[in-house]
């Protein structure tokens, strides 16, 4: 039995819990990329410029903003887009083209399965990685928006539980997608679905500029939720809208996690 196998087997022979089996394939990836940390900081850095780029820069040409009836800064309507976009891009990464690697590749699923580890406890370990990482940029960026004084409101403080809630939905998805793909092209279809919400999920300007079958269309996309929840607590105007999006995140994710179980039985298991 492998040592992986072993730290998940007590004396008496029985599985060990969810939280210890989903810890060691986190683990494992912890140890990973504690030696390739600058993927972390690339990840972080391209929100960041889009912030002092677009809102900073354009905002110089666009003092204020109205959001709800009241006016804010340009910087601070497009920042909290680009806190969900960061928790966006943080946990597609790694439920993707990581993802792929590893099943495809380095076959590492086929050797933890060799262990008492089961299907779901690599689609619960690999979601959450991509939470976290999702949640690090998010974190990081929310430090960013404080610095520049774009948070408003005491709600903020709820905007990192927001963003990791954002990365689940997305990290779910994303690796129940990855299932599907036969080659690294098919990755062209992820590029094709996240660049047009990164652009026109009311990231940086209201939806309401667009015809109102496009706007029908951006509410019921998942970045807009999440650039819509993470708008109204760091503004301080929370909504039923930020209820909606709530929910909305929780059911994705949890359809993407149960998807992700049942395509990893039928990839690895039969």
């Amino acid at each position: 039995m492998s040592i992986a196998g072993a730290a998940l087997v007590d004396a008496a022979g029985r599985r060990m819990g969810v939280t210890r089996s989903t810890g060691v394939l986190l683990g494992r990836h912890l140890t990973v990329f504690s030696r390739n940390w600058t993927f972390f900081v690339t990840g972080f850095a391209e929100p960041v410029l889009y912030l002092l780029s677009i809102g900073v820069g354009v905002g110089k040409l666009i003092p204020s903003f109205d959001v709800g009836g009241h006016t804010i800064a340009y910087a601070a309507f497009v920042a909290p887009g680009m806190l969900a976009a960061s928790a966006m891009n943080g946990a597609v990464m790694d439920a993707t083209f990581n993802v792929f690697f590893r099943l495809k590749y380095q076959k590492l699923y086929d050797q933890i399965l060799a262990t008492p580890l089961t299907t779901g406890d690599v689609a619960r370990s690999e979601i959450t990685w991509a939470l976290l990482r999702g949640g690090v940029y998010s974190a990081g960026f929310l430090v960013v928006m404080s610095l520049f004084g774009l948070i408003h409101s005491w709600w903020a403080l709820l905007a990192l539980p927001a963003a990791l809630l954002i990365g689940f939905a997305f990290g779910a998805v994303g690796m129940a997608l990855t299932t599907f793909m036969k080659s690294w092209q098919d990755f062209e279809y992820i590029t094709l679905s996240t660049v047009p919400m990164f652009l026109f999920s009311a990231t940086f300007f209201p939806a309401s500029t667009f015809p109102t079958w496009l706007q029908w269309v951006i509410d019921v996309t998942p970045l807009y939720r999440g650039v819509v929840l993470c708008r109204e607590l760091t503004t301080g105007q929370v909504t039923w809208g930020s209820g909606i999006s709530l929910v909305y995140l929780i059911v994705l994710g949890c359809l993407g996690m149960v998807l992700v179980g049942k395509r990893l039985e039928r990839l690895l298991l039969t």
